[in-house]
């Protein structure tokens, strides 16, 4: 397996894909942190007035939307709250997954390494790998925004920045295990990136958690990946904070495993 993951990380150092995806994480950084600058601070104001982002009336009266909000809890709200990250990140596991499938590199792996399973553990130990990565180094280019625009928001404290990423990865990880279960599925790039788009985004989620919620039988949704990345705990206060690490293991446990029996079961 080591042999496969090995070759996996040096196609990812030598792909376009993976460093698109983290592009268009910074860039909706930037945006948002120039869009927090322009509504939030005096200079910024004086730009966003005369262009007709606010009145001088709602400049006097308006509170500030960033009261109590850190560095950390920023990071989170610019992409894994509304599921951008997961969206963005479950795009580039679909390609990394399905180019083996379009090119017929499939075939080759399968005759060198019989064993499907470590064809698997690979492919999920890539995606766990970069997306660490994308956590950490967005994470640290949110901090780099913050000192640039002029320190919006207080830093937020390393523990509680350790507990945050350590959780979400997990989690994060479980949903690209979802998408390499797909993909190994269906073989279809479409059907990748729609279920990216539509698990990554929460709208399936969001859809039938309304649906059930009116009946009164939506509580268990909490416990999907989505919502566990929108509505997890930011900061460790009690033994019950200590779920998410359940739901993330859970998940990864389960998707890793169905996608290894479907490929033991599928003909290459």
């Amino acid at each position: 397996m080591f042999n496969l993951l090995r070759m996996d990380l040096y196609r990812v150092k030598r792909s376009k894909s993976v460093y698109v995806c983290f592009g268009l994480l910074l860039l909706a950084t930037v945006l948002v942190f120039g869009m927090m600058w322009l509504l939030e601070t005096p200079q910024g104001q004086e730009i966003s007035v005369p262009l007709g982002m606010l009145t001088p009336e709602e400049v006097k009266e308006s509170g500030s939307i960033l009261d109590g909000v850190d560095t950390l809890g920023f990071f989170r709200q610019i992409c894994l709250d509304g599921g951008m990250y997961n969206l963005i990140f479950g795009i580039w596991v679909m390609l990394f997954v399905c180019a083996d499938f379009q090119s017929g590199f499939i075939k080759n792996i399968m005759a060198l390494h019989q064993n499907r399973w470590n064809y698997i553990g690979s492919k999920v130990l890539t995606a766990g790998i970069v997306d660490f990565g994308y956590l950490v180094l967005h994470l640290l280019f949110a901090v780099l925004m913050n000192r640039m625009f002029g320190n919006l928001v207080p830093y937020a404290g390393w523990r509680d920045i350790v507990f945050y990423l350590s959780w979400v990865w997990l989690v994060t990880t479980a949903f690209a295990a979802l998408i390499i279960f797909i993909c190994i599925l269906t073989r279809s790039v479409a059907a990748g990136s729609v279920a990216a788009v539509l698990l990554g985004g929460g709208v399936v989620v969001m859809s039938l958690y309304g649906i059930l919620n009116m009946i009164h039988m939506g509580e268990w949704l909490k416990y999907s990946i989505y919502l566990t990345c929108a509505m997890g705990p930011q900061k460790y206060t009690s033994v019950k904070n200590l779920y998410v690490y359940v739901v993330g293991f859970g998940f990864l446990v389960l998707y890793t495993v169905i996608a290894g029996v479907v490929l033991k079961k599928k003909d290459i």
